[in-house]
């Protein structure tokens, strides 16, 4: 084991999961500021247990188990930090999915049987935290995807919490709570607009105050009774409610059916000298009922 870090887990994914898929999905972004990616290994800090520790994940055998080494725990609290720090990773990956009913419609499918074969083992990696997901659904509202990284790195390093190792600094997403207590005048120093502002705040004072939470959307039982919870709250529409209910709450029927890049990719794939209507779109989609959320994340993954 490295000297630096305190303790070595292996963790075995599913069959449907290989690491070097989901290692390329999240190299996609150079200015990524919540985890690094450096040869073949991915590190962040993890909320868990009520610590924040450095969290190495790499495979160091094809399709072997994941080696996830932990750094910067409190003595004594290893094995609940270590119980924290596996159920992260399999909520990251998505690895409570069975994705052989999805490979198996994908393989007759004139859309998808293409991505899902070249992408094979990717999974729809998502963002546990509610308040993040929301967040990162609201700054990419209406801006390209470019400088959506560069205002989540400036909240993040502006108000969220970090941890220290090896030299290197990693970050953890700001806290409801610390959202909840700021004016928009602080958000709009770092460039987002006043209302994008007002309704990060407004979001994070529902979520602080426990007015919204993950299993409350979760109860709901299905993402059109999430979607209108969400789309309830200020500044949230069906895009932004469908992201979260595909990246956070992992509804497969989650569609975010007005999103850009689906257009862009689903324009590619048919070759198209213009993007798809919203009738075509549903068209295709037909086919995909249950997995629609997968069916546009591998979709997107075309783009890049």
């Amino acid at each position: 084991m490295n000297a630096d870090f305190q303790d070595t887990m292996l963790l075995t994914p599913p069959k449907e999961f290989r690491f070097e898929q989901n290692l390329a999905y999240l190299s996609r972004s150079p200015n990524e500021c919540l985890f690094r990616v450096e040869e073949s290994v991915i590190t962040l800090a993890i909320p868990a247990a009520g610590q924040r520790p450095i969290v190495a994940i790499d495979s160091p055998e094809p399709d072997g188990p994941l080696r996830i080494r932990i750094a910067g725990v409190e003595s004594g609290s290893l094995p609940s930090v270590r119980e924290a720090v596996a159920a992260y990773i399999a909520e990251w990956f998505d690895w409570g999915t069975d994705l052989s009913p999805f490979y198996a419609m994908a393989a007759k499918d004139p859309l998808l049987s293409g991505p899902a074969q070249q992408f094979y083992g990717l999974r729809l990696v998502g963002v546990p935290d509610l308040f993040e997901a929301v967040c990162w659904a609201i700054l990419g509202q209406q801006i390209n995807l470019t400088f959506a990284y560069t205002l989540k790195r400036r909240l993040v390093e502006t108000f969220g919490s970090s941890a220290e190792h090896g030299g290197t600094v990693y970050w953890t997403f700001p806290t409801a709570q610390t959202v909840a207590s700021l004016n928009p005048e602080q958000l709009t120093a770092l460039q987002m607009t006043r209302k994008k502002a007002e309704y990060l705040i407004g979001v994070a004072r529902l979520i602080a105050e426990g007015r919204l939470t993950r299993d409350e959307l979760l109860a709901s039982g299905d993402v059109h009774s999430a979607e209108r919870r969400l789309t309830a709250i200020h500044g949230i529409g069906p895009w932004t409610a469908h992201y979260v209910a595909m990246r956070c709450l992992r509804f497969r029927s989650a569609f975010p059916i007005q999103d850009v890049g689906l257009h862009l990719a689903m324009k590619a794939a048919l070759k198209m000298d213009r993007k798809p209507t919203l009738s075509e779109i549903r068209a295709y989609a037909d086919a995909w009922a249950g997995w629609e959320s997968y069916a546009v994340f591998f979709l997107w993954r075309t783009l890049y």
